[in-house]
């Protein structure tokens, strides 16, 4: 009796609900008419009434259940494993958060309701904003900006606006190679030429390169600390010195914030303006393409340029306040992603000071446990303590022709998904992983042991890394012509051709 190559019960390469299609069949039964039979296109009107879909998969109710259940398991989500992505902090959201942010009279009420019926609503901007307030020692801070990006925007233009009441907008803004890449794009929208830093060879910034070009023509330093090596700026109060003196202004991106929260407070070192993620530190869902939160908080010399309108004290009430001569304007419609603000202040009250705290030192604790599993087996170019992250090269592996983007798909066939790859820029092969306080020692342990696995693969056998990922319906992908030409249409099978997109 010959033995027959069966295909997988339960697999990875779920058949598309077209391929399970067999005519006639419905999810559904209903019993016969007792009355007598209508023409759909009299009663309602023939625009009214849908044709037949061509094409349309027909399969039992079973059927279709069991393929979307299937394909769920599939969808990588924080609520099946974790996210690795450095710089990126994709930490678990407790369901508390999103069981305050579904609050009736929170998640139904209109952005232009009265302010009489919007008190409670108010009283949680006001709360979130008294505790971005302590947590970042800064003076004021708006909650408008819709994301990072956008706060990073917001945070320019504040200083753009300062400086243009004293008389000269400056010219230039400075970025150092280790911060994020969002950064030359904000200083460029708003106006300014960009002029890059290089870091000094421990991955810092170098002082005298910074001294240098800090001119008149300055308008602002854009640091990321700690920078996307997850190194902390040892000398950033220093830095704060040099620009201040020059009557330049230090712009800190908050995006890892996750490795700070109560251990330092970025206005205590000397930053003028900087932005939050809240979708980041504060854990509310990330990415799907929004909705974000990216508060920019400030020091009191910028105060007056937010973006209206303000939360005011009116006696015993709250009230917006519009009449602000010198704001940049809105930068959001309404007064930011509600529903975003709920459940960061449902995150930072339901943790306490203690317990974000002890998230950050969780966090800190976690990226330096999978730094000393891996560091024998991957290059670790920057070598100074790390924080929330840490960013191993691919040098090693590359002598076996093994680069990091090849790494990052044998991962998924380890169940994992992949680490940032080849980010940041200044370090060649970039392995940029941040496990963040979310991740418990077992996960960590089998990410660890799985990234040492394949270590060993690429000196025993390069090939079977640089062919991966091996369990997925579509291996290797031209990523490029994707990018530009993506294909989402699905062809019916008569045509040869599968769904692709």
């Amino acid at each position: 009796m010959s033995i027959q190559k069966v295909r997988a019960h339960i697999s990875q390469n779920e058949a598309l609900l077209f391929e399970r299609s067999s005519p006639g069949k419905r999810g559904y039964q209903l019993p016969g008419l007792d009355v007598p039979p209508v023409d759909p296109a009299a009663a309602l009107g023939a625009e009214n009434v849908r044709v037949e879909i061509e094409g349309f998969p027909e399969v039992s109710e079973v059927e279709a259940i069991r393929h979307f259940t299937r394909l769920s398991t599939w969808n990588y989500a924080i609520d099946y494993g974790m996210y690795p992505l450095g710089s990126c902090t994709m930490k678990y959201n407790p369901r508390v958060n999103e069981l305050v942010a579904r609050t009736e009279g929170l998640a139904w009420a209109h952005p232009y309701q009265p302010e009489a019926l919007s008190q409670g609503a108010m009283e949680v901007m006001a709360r979130l904003e008294a505790a971005l307030l302590e947590i970042t020692g800064m003076d004021a801070v708006t909650l408008q900006p819709a994301a990072g990006a956008h706060g990073e925007l917001t945070g320019i233009l504040l200083v753009r606006a300062c400086l243009e009441k004293r008389g000269n907008p400056r010219k230039k803004i400075l970025i150092p190679d280790s911060a994020h890449g969002t950064n030359p794009a904000t200083a460029a929208i708003a106006g300014y030429a960009v002029e890059n830093i290089r870091s000094s060879e421990r991955g810092t910034l170098d002082l005298a390169a910074l001294e240098q070009a800090v001119t008149e023509e300055v308008a602002a330093l854009m640091v990321t600390n700690p920078n996307t090596l997850g190194v902390f700026e040892e000398n950033i109060a220093r830095v704060s010195e040099l620009l201040h003196r020059k009557g330049a202004m230090l712009y800190m991106d908050g995006a890892n914030m996750n490795a700070l929260v109560g251990i330092t407070r970025p206005g205590d070192f000397g930053v003028d303006v900087m932005h939050l993620n809240l979708h980041k530190t504060f854990s509310t869902p990330h990415g799907g393409g929004g909705p974000g939160g990216g508060p920019v908080a400030v020091k009191k010399v910028l105060e007056p340029f937010l973006p209206v309108p303000r939360l005011k004290r009116a006696g015993k009430k709250w009230t917006w306040n519009y009449k602000r001569p010198d704001s940049i304007g809105r930068v959001r419609a309404f007064y930011g992603n509600f529903g975003v603000l709920v459940r960061a202040l449902a995150y930072i009250l339901a943790h306490g000071g203690e317990g974000l705290r002890n998230a950050t030192l969780d966090a800190v604790l976690n990226a330096n446990y999978l730094r000393k599993k891996l560091e024998p087996y991957f290059d670790l170019p920057y070598p100074l303590p790390n924080m929330h992250e840490v960013v191993f090269s691919d040098d090693r592996q590359s002598r076996r022709g093994v680069r990091t983007g090849d790494i990052a798909k044998r991962l998924i066939d380890y169940g994992f998904h992949p680490y940032t790859v080849s980010f940041p820029l200044i370090v060649h092969g970039a392995l940029m992983i941040e496990p963040t306080e979310t991740e418990g020692k077992l996960e960590l342990d089998q990410f660890a042991d799985a990234l040492v696995s394949i270590a060993a693969e690429v000196e025993s056998d390069p090939d079977l890394v640089k062919s991966a990922p091996h369990s997925t319906r579509t291996s290797r992908v031209d990523e490029v012509t994707a990018a530009r030409r993506p294909v989402v249409r699905w062809k019916p099978a008569s045509t040869g051709s599968q769904a692709a997109g």
